[in-house]
């Protein structure tokens, strides 16, 4: 018995070493070559050993590039602080802006009613103040901050939140149109006065005026129609004001005034009637209730009116453009000269004064009147037809004067 103490099996004479390490079973004879079989393994094995190693660097260099893309993303981010997602340059969101603002902020509406809350998130959204908390806090700390009024207004961008309070309190902020309608406009000079401040169509004004006048609140007494009640006086126009609240505004204070005074809501049409006579032929303030009490004092009697103002609105004509055919036409409904009475709506709208003088008209027995100085529109009253013509030669000679 052999001392050896090997751990594999004693190889027998006849078997070949080959066999263990997963060689051939059966040896090649003595002197004969190398089977091709095991040439083409072995070229095989080779080339998926490098199939494998090049799969092996092409992964890692994906990995490499993948790496470099992920930490440049990283750096840009880092640099513009998320900024291409819409968030602020800094790490934490900004409260409040340092001020002064810069132009560039679009107009922003305060609508009644808006609680510093609501005007808080309008300039929010306008970027004019830099958070809802801010402005909120500023108008709570400010005691005129509830004087804020409607309307429109034009600030800065960026500003700080207590100068945007103050500038909401600043009359210089409010972006509106001053509209002036004087005294004796129809509502024909009153459109085309609206349409050239505000632009605001022609045909709107008119559209909203006949289309539906309760709509714009003209009383029932006006039988629909408008002429009248488009009160004088200056207005604030706000952008992107309706045809129809533009004429709400002057019909409702036509209705604030005739109601302020006193007269009965079933004189209203009657007295703006008369009172826009008295505005379209009295030229100086203290010859209105004078004029008033002619107007009347006619009406008394019986007698046409014969107010020149009256047959020209009815013809769409200027006075200086009335002749004496005009007068004896009665197919037109103004004609004062064939149709007793007064003409069946106002000519124009009047202003105080002349609603004042149809109201208190001077005692007298007044029944005619004439101008006797067209320039000046000094005028002469009479009592008696003889007196009045001395008064129209008085007429005839300025224009005489004045041919030329």
């Amino acid at each position: 018995m052999s001392n050896q103490t090997e751990w594999w099996a004693p190889v027998k004479s006849d078997e070949s070493v080959s066999e263990l390490f997963g060689g051939d079973r059966t040896a090649p004879a003595p002197g004969a070559p190398e089977p091709r079989r095991r040439s083409r393994a072995s070229g095989r094995k080779r080339e998926e050993r490098l199939r494998k190693q090049r799969r092996r660097r092409t992964i890692s260099v994906l990995v490499v590039a993948l790496v470099l893309v992920a930490g440049a993303c990283y750096v840009v981010l880092s640099l513009m602080g998320g900024s291409l997602f819409g968030g602020s340059a800094q790490s934490t969101e900004v409260t409040d802006y340092q001020g002064p603002g810069r132009p560039g902020a679009p107009t922003i509406v305060i609508s009644p009613g808006d609680s510093g809350a609501a005007i808080a998130t309008t300039l929010h959204a306008a970027g004019i103040v830099a958070s809802e908390g801010a402005f909120r806090e500023a108008f709570d700390n400010n005691p005129d901050a509830d004087g804020i009024q409607p309307g429109s207004y034009q600030l800065l961008l960026e500003m700080k939140a207590e100068d945007a309070v103050r500038a909401l309190l600043d009359p210089k902020s409010r972006v509106s149109m001053k509209v002036t309608i004087p005294e004796g406009f129809s509502a024909e000079d009153i459109y085309t006065r609206i349409n050239k401040v505000t632009l605001i169509p022609i045909e709107d004004l008119r559209a909203a005026a006949e289309g539906d006048p309760a709509a714009i609140g003209l009383p029932a007494e006006a039988g629909g129609k408008v002429e009248g009640w488009l009160f004088p006086s200056t207005y604030q126009v706000e952008p992107n004001t309706s045809a129809a609240a533009v004429l709400a505004t002057m019909v409702a204070k036509t209705v604030e005034t005739l109601t302020a005074k006193g007269v009965p809501q079933d004189q209203w049409q009657e007295v703006l009637t008369k009172a826009s006579l008295v505005e379209r032929e009295a030229k100086m303030h203290e010859d209105r209730p004078i004029m008033a009490r002619a107007i009347q004092n006619r009406l008394d009697r019986g007698m046409t009116l014969d107010i020149d103002a009256s047959v020209a609105y009815g013809l769409g004509i200027s006075g200086t453009q009335l002749t004496r055919e005009n007068t004896q036409d009665p197919s037109n409904p103004y004609n004062t000269y064939k149709h007793m009475g007064l003409p069946p709506t106002p000519i124009a709208s009047p202003g105080t004064v002349s609603i004042d003088a149809v109201l208190n008209p001077a005692p007298g027995n007044w029944v005619f009147w004439v101008a006797i100085d067209l320039e000046t529109g000094e005028t002469r009253f009479a009592e008696t037809y003889d007196e009045h013509q001395e008064n129209v030669a008085l007429l005839r000679q300025w224009q005489a004067e004045h041919s030329g």
